[in-house]
Parts: C-alpha cells; sequence; structure tokens
C-alpha cells in the first residue's frame, strides 16, 4: 500500500537536521581537550555516537541517525580529531585512551548507561568500550564494521581494495617511491610524523583522498 511504502521510505531516511542544543569541552589529560555536543531531546534516551577514522572527527549528518525527540543523541571529537585539541596530536592517543575517554564523557554528562552507536573505525572502539565498560552500555549498533585487524589493513591499504579502485589507488600511492610502496602503511607513517611540511601535507591529503574514495 501508498502508507506502508511511505513508511519504508521514512525509515531509510536520516532524521532532520537538527543543531546541538549544548556545546562543551572536557580536558581527559594534560595533553587532550575534547570537543562534545549535546542534540535532540535533553530528557531521552542517551545514545553516543563514535565517529570513524581514527581522526575522522564527528559531521552534522551523525546527529541524523537517531530521533531527536526521543534521544538523548551525544557526539564528540576524540583524540586529535575534529574540534579537540591538540589537532592530529598522536601523544597519549591509544585505543585504550579513547575507551577510557567515552567513559569520561559519559560521566562529566551525569549519564548511566547509553546506546552506544559506532561505524567504520568507530565500530572498532564501541566494542572495545563495551567489553571494558559493559556496565554502561545499554545497547550497541554498529554499523559499516572496521575492526582494523592486520588482515583488513593490508587489504585497504596494501593489496585488495588496490584492484577494486585501481584509479583512485595510483593517487594514493603516488606520493611514496616505488622502493617503499612494499610497506605502504609504515611509508605513511614516516612522512607524516616526519618534519618535510609539504610532504606530510601532501601524503594527508592522498591518504585523505584514498580513505573517502
Amino acid at each position: 500500500s501508498t502508507s506502508r511504502t511511505m513508511a519504508e521510505e521514512a525509515r531509510r531516511t536520516l532524521y532532520p537536521s537538527i543543531e546541538p542544543y549544548n556545546t562543551g569541552t572536557l580536558k581527559v589529560s594534560d595533553v587532550h581537550t575534547l570537543y562534545y555536543e549535546e542534540c535532540g531531546n535533553p530528557d531521552g534516551k542517551p545514545a553516543v555516537i563514535l565517529h570513524g577514522g581514527p581522526g575522522g572527527g564527528s559531521v552534522p549528518d551523525y546527529r541524523r541517525f537517531f530521533d531527536p525527540k526521543k534521544y538523548r543523541i551525544v557526539l564528540f571529537d576524540q583524540r586529535g580529531a575534529g574540534k579537540s585539541t591538540p589537532l592530529a596530536c598522536l601523544k597519549d592517543n591509544t585505543t585504550w585512551f579513547l575507551v577510557e575517554d567515552v567513559e569520561k564523557i559519559k560521566n562529566h554528562l551525569g549519564i548511566d548507561k547509553w546506546v552506544v552507536f559506532g561505524g567504520s573505525w568507530g565500530s572498532t572502539l564501541s566494542l572495545a568500550y563495551a567489553e571494558t565498560f559493559p556496565n554502561s552500555v545499554k545497547a550497541l549498533v554498529l554499523r559499516g564494521i572496521f575492526t582494523l585487524r592486520r588482515s583488513e589493513l593490508l587489504w585497504f591499504y596494501q593489496e585488495g581494495a588496490s584492484y577494486i579502485f585501481p584509479d583512485a589507488w595510483e593517487g594514493f600511492v603516488k606520493p611514496i617511491p616505488e622502493a617503499q610502496r612494499g610497506d605502504l602503511m609504515s611509508a605513511y607513517y614516516r612522512y607524516l610524523t616526519g618534519e618535510d611540511e609539504e610532504k606530510k601535507m601532501e601524503c594527508a591529503r592522498e591518504w585523505s583522498t584514498w580513505e573517502m574514495a
């Protein structure tokens, strides 16, 4: 029926764009300060959205995954990402620091339990958080699951996806000398943490372009 079709279409569409009703920052270490925001219903069911990357940052469309009339939607930028400071800082920036940060944000906002929603790298962080703080998680919603196993990383950054997107792959390997292409992740790491600012920006641009391809 027409009404059923319309209902199905509605379920496949994100909720309307909204603005946060609260924004703030939380200092989680001597180095890192995290940006966070709350959207939707202040008295609704708490839900946190963990972004991808690592380092991807939150975007406004992430606010649209949950019904704003029913959920208190929390977004925050992980260490070194988005509006959190210092930007792109790798010091004290590991999975387990990020897991602790999720709990710190929850406690700072006075939340007991929440729905944890993660995509891509965020799905891995969600699982790690749920295993570490099971009593803090009311439910898990995972999408675009990418668990960063060695086999997955090699498929995406060394050999595998390269056959599916050969044109984009050409741009990804372009900044890396041929002699160093046997281990692209290590080569990229050296350049992205090196002193040559021009090379660093070139590699950052091509890495980001490949991830978004």
